[in-house]
């Protein structure tokens, strides 16, 4: 009969690994080319990066090659997770004793012999609480089974906020705001007789910063349902096609409503600070879309990283440049929808992603940014 031997090296890492998974929320990342090692990614926390190597560092030379290797694993998640700066935990379980470690920027590095050095020593003050949340009173083939079963029933938990984020559903908001876009257009060319100048706009309900001040407020929705003209409409229309989809899909029909309206009004808001004529067109709140996407991409950037870097930010900075360098544009507008977006976003929090902290700093910071813009306005 077979009998299962766990090193004391191997407890360390099984319990380590326990309380980050279940405990700190950190998730598993393959890294190729490694072995007898762990790396474990939580992109809220302080030590955004956890490696524990259970190798042996033999002499000054290894320990410097480890740290080597290190950064080029930092460097590669930084570029898929769109992250500027990476603080790493480095824990090592066998290292000579005549090596000196040294810690690198982002990096700290420490030596773990036993569960001693966990519970009282080295952990404590950089992962406050571990003593009391390590897995204990368990040995052997109990150990094993408690962190397999802890950490199937974490993942499972976690792949359901997943899956619930990103599988298909239903769009019908999306294609509503697109059709009331298209009947709108069609209604104001019926009413306009076929003529849609400034005039006629206006008196449809285009943004007019002199009528917002005389208190017309619908102008700051009114407005972004109305286009120029066919062309105009073709564009915006295609547009939230695009990214509306999408958005809906991450984030639930109710919270897209919510953040396509607030940044309709945000964009129309600072557009009237900025723009002494008359402005129409849903591409402030198209730009708010873009914005919510930037929020949401940042907070699941492990997976949507690709994502984030090569077409979320270079459609929002080629538009915005766009806008600042053909006349015509009313980029006002875009920026303004495009801080409401991602603001309203925070506001609303991300499912599975954002704490309640997150949500009330987003509500508040939204309320300010409104309540300025309002302020600049109407003095």
């Amino acid at each position: 009969m077979n009998t299962i031997t766990i090193t004391p090296k191997d407890e360390i890492v099984m319990r380590l690994v326990h309380f980050f998974i279940t405990e700190a929320n950190y998730t598993p990342i393959i890294v190729n080319g490694v072995k007898d090692e762990v790396w474990l990614e939580n992109s809220e926390a302080k030590y955004k990066i956890v490696r524990i190597n259970s190798n042996y560092i033999h002499n000054e030379e290894q320990f410097r090659t480890d740290l080597f290797k290190i950064k080029n694993v930092m460097h590669q998640i930084k570029r898929k997770t769109v992250s500027f700066t990476m603080n790493t935990f480095n824990i090592f379980l066998d290292v000579n004793e005549n090596v000196k470690l040294e810690d690198e920027k982002h990096i700290k590095s420490i030596v773990i012999h036993n569960m001693e050095d966990v519970e009282k020593n080295k952990m404590e003050k950089y992962f406050p609480g571990i003593e009391n949340k390590l897995l204990k009173n368990t040995e052997g083939l109990d150990l094993i089974i408690n962190v397999t079963e802890d950490i199937n029933a974490k993942t499972a938990e976690n792949n359901k906020i997943y899956e619930g984020t990103f599988k298909p559903k239903k769009i019908i908001v999306t294609y509503f705001l697109m059709a009331l876009c298209v009947f709108i257009f069609f209604l104001s060319f019926i009413i306009g007789k076929g003529n849609l100048d400034a005039y006629t706009l206006y008196k449809l309900g285009a943004v007019s910063r002199t009528a917002i001040r005389n208190k017309e407020i619908w102008r700051l929705l009114t407005g972004t349902f109305l286009h120029t003209g066919l062309l105009h409409l073709l564009v915006n229309v295609y547009s939230l096609c695009v990214i509306g989809v999408q958005l809906e899909n991450f984030v639930g029909k109710k919270k897209f409503l919510v953040i396509y309206l607030i940044s309709a009004i945000s964009g129309s808001l600072m557009s009237s600070l900025f723009n002494s004529g008359i402005s129409v067109g849903a591409s402030g709140a198209i730009f708010g879309l873009l914005g919510s996407m930037l929020y949401f991409g940042y907070h699941y950037r492990l997976y949507l990283g690709n994502v984030l870097r090569a077409q979320i930010i270079p459609i929002i900075l080629l538009n915005l440049f766009i806008g600042f360098t053909i006349p015509g544009i009313d980029n006002a507008a875009h920026i303004g929808g495009l801080v409401g977006g991602y603001l309203s976003t925070m506001a609303m929090g991300i499912n599975g992603k954002s704490s309640k902290t997150d949500e009330i700093n987003g509500y508040i910071v939204l309320v300010i940014y409104l309540a300025f813009l309002c302020i600049m306005l109407f003095r």
